[in-house]
């Protein structure tokens, strides 16, 4: 039976929108806009406020 990990809470600061484009109203030759990628400083761009599991190996 496969078994469910409980969700971690989502990041207060960011919301779980951890990494957004910010532009800089700039303009590209071809028109598009100049970004600036910004990731939360709390999660480190996970989205969540605990960190990941991480894999243990038991046994030898």
């Amino acid at each position: 039976m496969p078994q469910h990990t409980p969700p971690r809470p989502i990041c207060g600061n960011c919301d779980g929108f951890p990494t957004v484009a910010v532009t800089t109203g700039a303009r590209h030759r071809d028109g598009s806009r100049v970004t600036v990628p910004a990731t939360c400083r709390t999660c480190h761009g996970t989205g969540h406020t605990t960190p990941a599991a991480t894999l243990a190996r038991a046994g030898r």
